[in-house]
């Protein structure tokens, strides 16, 4: 299909947009070099983004004796989009309005890396530099199991370990307790470990805390199942917005607007990200997707097929495998359902 041919103001809009772009970027650059020149730029400090507001960054200093200042600094021009959790090289510079300001330098290779669609089926990075990824449910909003997939075939493929946290156990009665003692064991049952906490009980939280600590683990889950008010439990110091669910929908009112990194006594960092209703992975290939299920990814290339789609086809190792109950049905279905969401692209 051949691209759609721009009008002539269509073509002066875009060229006047890229020029203003531009135009930016150089009157950045020139009053970075200004500070250059004025000597109001220190030398360069190792540092970590602790949060990203729109076109500035807050970093963390790691080293020497500006070590734990914060900073919020610019951007050197071409660095590309930085998320919590990048380690960088920035210039502290001068204080302006009583806040520390800054310049990044040189963002520091990704270790690993959480991404998600934003909005505008963009592929953009979440956070940086993770241990591990607390994936978080609750009984409200109810945990969805082809959600939980979701977010476990995206952890399975940019090789970060996930965890399954079920928070608000004081919700759990006689009407789904069942459910989720049978939905919980499932995945243990697949080598994924399982936590289980109240927000509001802090002597449910002592295994939490103690897998938490020395690492750096990432937030994840639906709007509304507590992750803001967990890390307002586990740091009491920390102010966060906490919102209620929606009376009519039942599903999380958003409180976390930007991704932030927070730092334990006892060592230890945990980021906190923005909550999402849903988790897609339109951008995937099958293959990645059949990667994600742990119990699927044994079976990939024993089918008869090399083109198996694992529906109707004879020699379907796979489908073979729910047959003999080697794979649940309920997972399989699952995968069956994000393949179907996929664009190809």
């Amino acid at each position: 299909m051949s691209k759609r041919k721009l009008t002539r103001r269509q073509t002066w809009r875009v060229e006047k947009i890229q020029e203003e772009k531009a135009a930016r970027v150089q009157k950045k650059e020139s009053g970075i070099s200004t500070l250059l020149q004025a000597g109001e730029l220190g030398a360069e400090t190792a540092g970590r983004v602790i949060a990203h507001f729109g076109s500035l960054v807050e970093i963390e200093a790691l080293q020497g004796e500006l070590q734990g200042q914060r900073y919020r600094c610019h951007l050197r021009a071409n660095l590309g989009s930085l998320v919590t959790g990048d380690n960088v090289v920035f210039r502290p510079g001068p204080e302006v309005n009583g806040v520390h300001s800054g310049v990044v330098e040189m963002v520091q290779e990704r270790q690993s890396e959480l991404s998600r669609p934003n909005p505008y089926n963009e592929i953009k990075p979440v956070a940086a530099n993770i241990d591990f990824i607390v994936l978080v449910i609750a009984p409200e909003p109810e945990a969805h199991a082809n959600l939980i997939d979701r977010y476990l075939v995206a952890a399975e493929n940019c090789g970060i370990e996930p965890i399954i946290l079920l928070n608000k156990t004081d919700l759990i009665n006689d009407s789904n307790r069942d459910h989720f003692i049978k939905m919980l064991h499932s995945y243990e049952q697949l080598g994924y470990r399982t936590l289980r906490v109240c927000s509001q009980d802090d002597s449910s939280l002592g295994e939490l805390k103690e897998f938490l600590n020395g690492r750096t683990s990432v937030f994840v889950g639906q709007s509304g199942v507590g992750k803001s008010s967990l890390i307002g439990t586990l740091l009491p110091g920390e102010e966060l917005k906490v919102g209620a669910l929606s009376e009519n929908t039942r599903k999380g009112k958003h409180t976390t607007t930007t991704a932030r990194l927070y730092h334990f006594p006892a060592g230890g960092d945990l980021i906190d990200s923005p909550g999402i209703r849903e988790f897609g992975l339109w951008h995937m290939s099958e293959d990645e997707v059949l990667y994600g299920f742990r119990e699927l990814r044994p079976l990939a290339g024993y089918c008869r097929f090399r083109d198996c789609a694992h529906e109707q086809e004879p020699g379907c190792a796979i489908r073979a495998a729910v047959k003999k109950g080697d794979v649940s049905e309920r997972r399989f279905d699952s995968y069956r359902r994000i393949v179907q969401t996929l664009t190809g692209l």
